[in-house]
């Protein structure tokens, strides 16, 4: 039997003054060891370090640098830039004439550097025709998914939360696949947003709302490799995006019978799912979408009546 992910526990709230260390501890007076590769690196790509500091909580080393802006780009497992997003943050600083908020930096594989959380920001300096940026650099790689974990709590919706999480899952398969899936649930955040991610690549205007609270409750991250997880959530997706070419025919044929309602691809999933009627240990997620799959084939839209969407809801159809 597959062992699961232990449950995510919140750290306890710490009593005042305890914890990391106080200014005069925070001083980094040489960097050395991987810090000092990093410093080197950034010299090398025409940047410079113009201070060092141990961040004030867990004492890791951080380089406050100048780097050219041609040798940063954003890390290639984010979400999709905003055009909107950046061309207004470039009106901001334009305003200001001052970039006071350094982009996060790590040094990138194959040399320059990647920034997990400044995208935007970058892009927006850009456009101003600015030839350097500000980062804070890390000598930590790992950073990277850590700032991308915390990133996926704030406001992106499920499609670019699921595409974000799937890149990091390649970009972990990259560095070792060998780990186990479990080891990076902080990372990922939900199993289900790795499956969903996978049908987000596929079908870019996959309606992926009407599937993700069964995914939720039946996908956890497991201790199996994240060679061999990632080949059962490529399953469980090719699966879902069966099911839902089979739920697309019946919403198209409701649809023509002159049924309206922005919820009709959630309606359908319903109807056709046997959780709702299930209270204790559900079935296995490939049982309950084989079901679903041959209730949606037989799917009967002759029998649904206007009064039985009144109460419909969830994520509309599409959610390009």
């Amino acid at each position: 039997m597959v062992k699961r992910a232990p449950a995510k526990r919140r750290p306890r709230k710490a009593k005042p003054g305890t914890k990391g260390f106080t200014p005069p501890e925070c001083r980094l007076e040489e960097p050395a060891g991987d810090a000092a590769q990093t410093a080197e690196a950034i010299g090398k790509a025409g940047g410079c370090v113009v201070g060092s500091y141990k961040e004030p909580l867990g004492g890791h080393p951080i380089l406050l640098s100048i780097l050219p802006i041609d040798t940063v780009e954003p890390t290639p497992f984010q979400r999709d830039l905003s055009d909107t997003h950046h061309k207004r943050l470039a009106d901001v600083i334009d305003k200001t004439g001052r970039f006071l908020d350094p982009i996060i930096a790590i040094t990138a594989p194959k040399g320059g550097f990647w920034t997990p959380n400044g995208r935007h920001r970058l892009e927006a300096m850009r456009r101003l025709g600015a030839r350097s940026i500000a980062a804070l650099v890390m000598p930590d790689r790992e950073v990277a998914w850590q700032i991308l974990a915390l990133n996926t709590e704030k406001a992106h919706n499920l499609k670019e939360r699921s595409l974000e999480v799937i890149r990091i899952y390649r970009g972990l398969l990259d560095e070792d696949s060998s780990r186990p899936e479990s080891q990076f649930a902080f990372y990922l955040d939900e199993a289900a947003l790795v499956t969903l991610g996978v049908c987000y690549e596929k079908i870019p205007r996959f309606g992926g709302g009407a599937y993700h609270p069964i995914l939720r409750r039946l996908e956890s991250f497991t201790a199996q490799s994240l060679r061999a997880a990632i080949k059962e959530h490529e399953k469980h997706a090719a699966m879902v995006l069966d099911l839902e070419e089979k739920v697309a025919v019946a919403v198209k044929k409701l649809k023509e019978r002159g049924l309206v309602s922005p919820y009709l691809r959630s309606f359908v999933v319903a109807r056709v799912n046997p959780l709702r009627w299930i209270k204790n240990e559900p079935p296995p997620l490939e049982e309950v979408l084989k079901t679903m799959q041959e209730r949606a084939a037989k799917f009967n839209v002759e029998k649904i009546r206007p009064q039985d969407l009144a109460g419909a809801a969830g994520p509309p159809d599409e959610e390009g």
